[in-house]
């Protein structure tokens, strides 16, 4: 299967871009309960319950941090619409992902080493993410923070998850032009050779563990999702997924993983699979039911998650030393005016990053990268 048979005839998928933002969304939950954790050397457990509108919000204060998993995922099905048709994919592959996303993580890890050295002069610590040295700098600068040299997360800590899809892309790039051929039937087995790894227990548990193996675990786990996009990408292309299919699949996968999350031995870890690939499936099937492109506005939306997701920790950081610089307490954080201020200032500063940062600066990159290889054609 190549060329103009290798891509879904639906262009954009609007309702995938908005569930990309409201993922974006509820990682902030998940990470407000660092504005309650005080300057200490080592993990510190918040009681989550004190953060505003816990009640109403508890799913997404408890679990945001699926969406982690929902993004590796989306981002599989994405690559898989936009390079398997491309027979130049490989060539212009990764000069477009370093345009996309080293810029803003560059600028976000700048920005944060500055406030980072702020705090720990004002508290003797770092505040959450405690490896702030040269040779965690430079893993994060070559976004190879999290490929298993590093002892923990550090600086822009949510970048981790970043990282460990490079490596998926790397496998994707290295597989593309079988995939080509079988999308699939061949991404299919991949996802499932990684979650058997994990699920098997070939890979010891556990980010923070010493061992290489326990540290690639993540990795491993990122590129079984990855490539569970591929593969739901692949099943819809040749028909085995439309949009009937998909709306009897999506809440007979969410069932199961409900059943399946009490389960004593990686419960939690079979709910958030199958979670994610119900809400992939529920997304898709409402993305093909939209034939006029109803949800356009989706699309614009969803362009934000990215600098979302870069921008809040550093925000996220400025909170806390402007409160600790003028309030001296952190406990104003359970007034829901400063969870509007958070979650309100990361969506602006999504949606201006992506118009003023990340266009521009992909933009300029793709410019040089076109340069060079002009002159080296002119020199060849």
């Amino acid at each position: 299967m190549t060329g103009v048979n290798a891509r879904l005839p639906k262009r954009h998928f609007n309702a995938l871009d908005l569930s990309r933002l409201l993922a974006a969304c509820a990682v902030l939950f998940w990470h407000y309960q660092h504005f309650f954790v005080p300057p200490v050397d080592f993990e510190f457990h918040v009681r989550r319950s004190i953060a505003p509108f816990y009640h109403q919000l508890a799913w997404a204060y408890d679990y945001g941090h699926v969406a982690v998993e929902y993004f590796w995922a989306v981002s599989g099905f994405v690559f898989a619409h936009v390079y398997l048709a491309d027979p130049a994919a490989r060539g212009r592959f990764w000069p477009a992902r370093l345009a996309r996303l080293w810029p803003l993580h560059l600028i976000t890890l700048g920005v944060v080493a500055v406030l980072q050295a702020v705090y720990t002069a004002s508290n003797g610590t770092a505040f959450i993410y405690h490896h702030q040295d040269w040779w965690h700098f430079t893993l994060n600068l070559f976004m190879a923070q999290t490929w298993g040299w590093q002892v923990n997360q550090s600086y822009n800590g949510p970048t981790w998850s970043l990282s460990t899809e490079i490596l998926a892309y790397a496998a994707f790039w290295a597989l593309l032009p079988m995939l080509r051929r079988m999308p699939a039937l061949l991404a299919l087995p991949v996802a499932v050779a990684m979650f058997a790894l994990v699920f098997g227990n070939v890979l010891p548990p556990g980010a923070r563990a010493e061992t290489m193996g326990a540290k690639m675990a993540t990795v491993v786990n990122c590129i079984g999702y990855f490539f569970a996009g591929v593969a739901v990408y692949g099943a819809a292309l040749h028909g085995w997924l439309n949009t009937r299919r998909l709306f009897v699949l999506a809440p007979l996968l969410a069932i199961a993983g409900w059943e399946l999350s009490g389960l004593k031995v990686h419960g939690h870890d079979a709910a958030i699979l199958l979670g994610t690939l119900a809400v992939l499936a529920a997304t898709l099937a409402i993305d093909l039911t939209d034939r006029d492109d109803a949800l356009r506005f989706g699309r614009q939306l969803g362009d934000a998650s990215y600098g979302i997701y870069l921008w809040h920790f550093p925000l996220q950081l400025a909170l806390v030393l402007l409160v600790d610089a003028t309030l001296g307490t952190r406990m104003v954080f359970r007034q829901p005016v400063f969870l509007v201020i958070f979650v309100g200032a990361s969506v602006l500063a999504g949606f201006a990053s992506h118009r003023w940062i990340e266009r521009p600066a992909q933009r300029m990159v793709m410019r040089w990268i076109d340069r060079l290889r002009h002159v080296r054609a002119v020199a060849a």
